[in-house]
């Protein structure tokens, strides 16, 4: 993965604008949220439909089709607890742009989303977890290597599992930060994908404070090796700072208007 992947995270049933369309079947404000993101720079748009226990395989499928046949075949990360959702999902979805991809397994309950992965040659966000915040990087890296070898016996490409190992609170949980960024260098020293909500880190802080925090936090989780976010790809001063490192780490050629592109 050369392009460092921004998942845009706006389109979620926690918002009370999609919820409504979502039950509604409104295609506009998906449309319209999904556009403004491609246009600030997203690669691929997350649709997340909540648990959708009622109706989530008529809901994701609907989703998927009304994103991809207006935003030119736009590549989405299913995002659902509900595995026949996502199934149903996939069953609709246009590959042209990129693979789908399932958000998200774990090396508990949800690791049968590997399974999903593998059987339909998708891509899978794997959290190196098992039940709850994993206490250190030993076992963040024991979630993983599980993780790992059981897709591989599966017959997946190691390219197509995006490891996230937990953004932690920064309030409350100060002391991990460093350990979270070591553990981004572990995954990229190995070769592995990469992939984390960093907002997360700054939940609970004053608003003034989030960009900020935000921003730094995700230059140096790019140092380390971070080749995705789920992330606002509205959030300009995000958006600059992720172009401004990937001129620095020579991803991408500078010109002196690389922050307009």
């Amino acid at each position: 993965m050369d392009k460092f992947i921004i998942i845009g995270e706006r389109i979620h049933c926690i918002s009370p604008v999609i919820k409504e369309a979502l039950a509604n079947r409104d295609p506009a404000p998906l449309i319209a949220r999904g556009r403004e993101q491609l246009e600030s720079g997203a690669t691929y748009l997350d649709f997340n439909i909540g648990p959708a226990e009622r109706d989530g395989e008529e809901i994701m499928k609907w989703g998927v089709k009304l994103l991809q046949e207006n935003l030119d075949n736009v590549p989405l990360a299913l995002d659902t607890v509900n595995q026949k959702a996502i199934e149903a999902g996939i069953s609709v979805y246009n590959r042209s742009k990129g693979k789908p991809v399932i958000n998200s397994a774990d090396a508990g309950d949800r690791l049968d989303n590997i399974d999903l992965a593998a059987a339909n040659d998708a891509i899978v966000i794997a959290l190196c977890s098992k039940q709850g915040v994993p206490r250190d990087n030993d076992e963040r890296m024991q979630y993983c290597q599980e993780m790992l070898e059981y897709a591989m016996e599966l017959g997946m490409d190691t390219e197509d599992l995006w490891f996230d190992p937990l953004t932690l609170v920064i309030k409350g949980m100060q002391e991990k930060q460093v350990e979270y960024l070591q553990f981004i260098r572990q995954l990229s020293d190995m070769g592995l994908n990469s992939t984390a909500g960093l907002s997360n880190a700054s939940n609970g802080m004053p608003k003034e404070v989030r960009p900020v925090v935000d921003s730094v936090l995700m230059a140096m989780a790019m140092e380390c090796g971070l080749t995705s976010a789920i992330m606002n790809p509205n959030d300009k001063r995000l958006m600059d700072t992720i172009k401004t490192a990937e001129v620095i780490m020579n991803r991408s050629l500078y010109a002196d208007s690389y922050l307009e592109l």
